[in-house]
């Protein structure tokens, strides 16, 4: 007789545990045991357990390869999911076999657990493992297919089996999660399709909506949401946010009128990836030496601050062109300007030349700082205006939420649990479907946010995007190459170039010492199928096919494999901290970040007052449906996991055992370097300290 000793984990987020039976088969080289049911006199599986069992075989089974779990009707009791975290086995000569699941068994149902040493393909010789791999694809690619939702995006997760329950009562309305009058609120059945290994955990979604309700009810009660009525005051607009508010969130209302923050906006702000350094002023920009000299210094002039490398441009020419529409009863409108800035002596980068259309003209006037206060306070604020657009739809949502979607499904449905790969990139995955899901309810639905606060409407919005898709290139996502292609890369007081690159390099040595691991040689990643077949799938539902994106469809080299599961981890993590974490405390603040503009571009000078700037501005129902949702997608919920901290034990060998512990390491050291910087500082720059960086999109 062969003792094994059994050890199962049961999940500890609420209702994890499952009165359901639980039977097990262990399989190893030389033969199997009997299915036993795992029993214990009292409950087994509770929330939070570790249960321990011992299974008596005829014989010794060898190593240890598959452990079948079986979760099956117990007596009168009803169906109830469980979330297995693992399961261990000790085998009669001690040896410790793990088998990780971190999933849950909803129905009656067999779960197929490999052990947890990674292997590739070409690493499997026996038929029953290589025959396991292949049917465990076979069923996620069964179960989880692409699918269209706005031509030009990204494609998405579609489970095709999902049916939406029928109406108990057709005559009579459903809640849908809407609260009544503030209709961007979180439509419940959004995310009904999704199974749960894909959901949310109880606790995250239950902080989701606490925090998200009491917000949106004060608004309701406060009559906010129902009024169209422009801002009397400005000061009025920061009495709408309660609660304490951060040291960030007070600069911005104080200093966001001046020039030096206006400039500083893109080096440390929400979007700090769009500025590019301006060797030659533009044809459509006609920017003069006598418009500007006054503004450069003493003793220089235009052409010399371009050959100095002093001046930038950011450029909206990507929002050219496309519709505005009605909110409210009123219409709305749009621009896609230019606005040049120099970065002087004194250290600060300033505003000095801003045209508000893409095409020149005489309606179309160069903005200068010595124009009257409010003409060159509105001619900024469009500038900000244009950046909630290509921020909030192409920073945030296209370049990271989208993405990363499909490298999450690629990853489901083109690698399996063993492979080495998975085990590294699947902590980077986590409640991405999830939240995208709820943001397509938000976003990018009839009746969402884009349709109800933003100048450009839902087609419109959409339109930025796919605009932007089309223009992604693959070396541009190397973040060292990128800020080399916009001429910044000596850019002083650029604390996100700092910070990115400092956490960039630990992720790219993270990921360098894992594939080296696993792939010894280029002939190891060429003719790893599995992995060109990930390759693939994202080149052609995330990129569309289109082979101008640079986008590999198959990886030959090792150097190759690093740099793109790096861009992947990158995208899935810290990119997403850059660009979402400040959402909160730069939004706030209105017409720092206005998502719709009530008049035209002013095409004359010297008309702008302190009336028509308020009435530009948008009016008090859309400043709060904007915020509201501004506020709920920059606070993560509880259930978080730091970057570089992954508890479930998907590697159990001892090289990347160290590397994850090294990773670690560097990340606690950059943290701490992060924070004796920023106490020298007047606004701390901290939304890539490694502490605060989640592993994955889950907000």
């Amino acid at each position: 007789m062969a003792t094994y000793k059994v050890r199962v984990a049961t999940g500890t987020d609420f209702l994890s545990g499952t009165t359901d039976s639980i039977s097990l088969i262990i399989v190893g080289t030389q033969g199997e045991s009997r299915k036993q049911l795992l029993n214990h006199f009292g409950r087994d599986f509770a929330t939070g357990a570790v249960d321990d069992y011992t299974v008596q075989c005829q014989q010794d089974l060898g190593d240890l390869i598959i452990v079948r779990l079986y979760k099956e009707r117990y007596s009168f009791f009803p169906k109830n999911p469980w979330y297995c975290k693992y399961v261990q086995v000790c085998a009669p000569n001690g040896r410790i076999y793990h088998f990780p699941a971190y999933q849950w068994m909803d129905g009656y149902e067999t779960l197929a657990l490999r052990e947890a040493t990674g292997k590739t393909a070409a690493d499997d010789t026996l038929p029953i493992l290589l025959e396991h791999r292949k049917e465990e694809l076979r069923a996620k690619q069964d179960f989880y297919h692409w699918r269209v939702f706005v031509p030009g995006l990204p494609n998405y997760v579609h489970i095709p089996s999902y049916r939406p329950p029928p109406r108990r009562n057709p005559n009579r309305p459903e809640w849908n999660g809407y609260i009544p009058g503030f209709p961007i609120l979180i439509n419940f059945k959004a995310t009904k399709f999704l199974d749960l290994n894909l959901r949310y955990s109880f606790t995250k979604t239950a902080s989701f909506f606490f925090r998200l309700s009491p917000m949106a009810l004060g608004f309701k009660l406060r009559g906010l949401v129902d009024s169209k009525r422009s801002w009397k005051r400005l000061k009025d607009i920061k009495k709408i946010f309660p609660g304490n508010k951060s040291v960030v969130f007070e600069y911005v209302a104080e200093h966001w009128a001046e020039d030096s923050f206006f400039g500083y906006q893109y080096l440390n702000g929400i979007n700090p990836g769009l500025l590019c350094r301006c060797t030659r002023i533009p044809d459509k920009f006609p920017v003069t030496d006598d418009m500007v000299a006054p503004f450069l210094g003493e003793g220089t002039c235009l052409q010399a601050e371009l050959e100095k490398g002093n001046i930038y441009l950011a450029d909206y020419r990507i929002l050219e062109g496309i519709p505005a529409v009605e909110l409210n009863g009123q219409k709305q409108y749009h621009c896609a300007p230019l606005c040049l800035l120099h970065f002087g002596r004194e250290g600060n980068l300033l505003p000095i030349a801003i045209q508000l259309s893409q095409t020149p003209g005489p309606d179309c006037p160069i903005f200068l700082p010595s124009d009257s206060e409010w003409d060159w306070l509105l001619a900024k604020t469009w500038v900000r205006y244009a950046e909630f657009y290509c921020h909030e739809g192409i920073s945030h949502l296209l370049e990271t939420h989208l993405i990363a979607e499909a490298f999450c499904l690629a990853m489901l449905r083109q690698l399996p649990m063993c492979h080495p790969l998975y085990k590294l990139l699947i902590p980077h995955t986590r409640y991405t479907i999830q939240i995208n899901s709820i943001g397509r309810a938000v976003l990018i639905n009839e009746g969402g946010l884009s349709a109800r606060s933003m100048s450009l409407g839902l087609a419109g919005f959409a339109e930025a995007m796919v605009r932007a898709l089309s223009e992604i290139n693959y070396d541009n996502l190397y973040l060292p190459d990128d800020f080399v292609r916009r001429g910044v890369q000596d850019l002083p007081g650029y604390y996100y170039r700092e910070d990115s690159l400092a956490v960039w390099d630990a992720l790219e040595r993270y990921v360098t010492e894992i594939i080296t691991y696993y792939y010894p040689c280029d002939a190891a990643v060429e003719g790893d199928l599995e992995l060109q077949s990930w390759v693939q799938e994202i080149f052609k539902e995330c990129l569309l096919g289109r082979e101008s994106s640079g986008f590999p469809t198959c990886l030959r080299t090792v150097p190759e494999l690093i740099r793109y599961v790096t861009i992947v981890i990158y995208t899935c993590s810290a990119k997403h901290a850059a660009v979402n974490t400040g959402q909160l405390e730069f939004t706030a603040w209105m017409p720092n970040f206005p998502s719709s503009m009530r008049n035209p571009p002013i095409q004359a000078k010297g008309l702008t007052t302190l009336e028509t700037f308020l009435d530009t501005l948008p009016d008090i129902k859309t400043t709060c449906i904007t915020l509201l949702v501004l506020w709920t997608l920059s606070r993560e919920p509880d259930d978080k996991r730091p970057l570089g901290h992954f508890p479930d034990i998907h590697f159990v060998e001892e090289a990347p055992r160290r590397s994850i512990e090294t990773l670690r390491q560097r990340l606690a050291q950059i943290s701490h370097n992060i924070r004796q910087r920023n106490k020298c500082l007047p606004i701390p720059y901290y939304y890539l300290d490694p502490v605060l960086i989640e592993n994955s999109i889950s907000i």
